[in-house]
């Protein structure tokens, strides 16, 4: 709770230095989250707090996220508590060019090896025009007995119909696992993984609608554009998610529903269930 605090104090004092900005908000979410099949998790919440400022060509977006998920004891001896903070910067250069830059850091996971993780992201985006944008981001992730690394290519496209605006999004992720120490994390794991994914968002109005699938299997991969990371020893083969939103004014709404399915690694356990309710609010400024 204190460091929950401590991102809304730092919120307020950069907005209070940027009083100029547009299109910036601050967010909350919770996800309430069930687990099946599986011989460690059961189920869990997660908390979070961010902002996202804009301001001329440069925008800040910051997040903090606070989980808690109840395990099966035995193996497990105690439930999992974990503390993540998540940062963003871009850069636009012209209409054309972007820079992102991304960092991640696993502030605490007292039951994974993971804790005290780093990722660094490095992206840059090419939109050719209106409706077609790509971006290509490389990240690399630092664990104490190994290391991720992961490219993420997306392809936007936009169009519009009347009152009706669509983006289509593809996803591609190549992730390379690097062992520098055995450890039980990575057993069972491959060295590399080839994944792929396919989003779709509408705005009609003030309603928005969104689908998307992953496909293809994946392990320690960076998620939402740089905003979720899987560290605990799953490996994921399916992910399908789809969401609704409604813009009230100066907030925004969103109820989204995710299921995937996984692997627990070390002990080879097949057909894991992840079911996740996620409600955000936005406030815009």
């Amino acid at each position: 709770m204190k460091k929950i605090i401590l991102l809304l104090t730092i919120s307020t004092h950069l907005f209070g230095a940027l009083s100029d900005t547009v299109h910036s908000s601050i967010s909350t979410f919770y996800e309430n989250k069930f687990f099946s099949n599986s011989k460690q998790k059961d189920k869990g919440d997660t908390y979070g707090v961010g902002i996202d400022i804009h301001y001329d060509n440069s925008a800040y977006k910051i997040i903090y996220e606070n989980g808690y998920t109840n395990t099966i004891k035995p193996p497990l001896k105690e439930n999992l508590k974990t503390d993540k903070l998540f940062l963003k910067y871009v850069y636009k250069f012209n209409d054309n060019i972007k820079m992102n830059l991304n960092y991640i850091n696993i502030l605490n996971d007292n039951i994974a090896i993971t804790s005290g993780g780093k990722a660094y992201g490095v992206g840059i985006t090419n939109n050719f025009n209106e409706k077609l944008a790509v971006n290509f981001t490389q990240f690399y992730t630092d664990y104490k007995d190994f290391n991720v690394n992961q490219s993420d290519l997306r392809i936007d496209f936009k169009t519009k119909i009347d009152g009706l605006k669509l983006k289509i999004s593809s996803i591609t992720k190549y992730i390379n696992i690097d062992e520098e120490n055995l450890n039980h994390f990575t057993k069972n794991a491959k060295n590399n993984y080839l994944t792929s994914g396919i989003k779709l968002h509408s705005h009609y109005y003030g309603y928005h609608f969104g689908v998307g699938a992953y496909f293809g299997k994946r392990a320690f991969a960076i998620m939402d554009d740089g905003f979720k990371i899987q560290h605990h020893s799953m490996e994921f083969d399916r992910t399908y998610a789809v969401g609704v939103g409604k813009i009230i004014d100066k907030f925004v709404v969103r109820v989204q529903y995710i299921y995937q399915r996984a692997t627990e690694l070390p002990i080879s356990n097949k057909n894991v269930e992840l079911q996740v309710l996620k409600l955000t609010t936005n406030y815009k400024f």
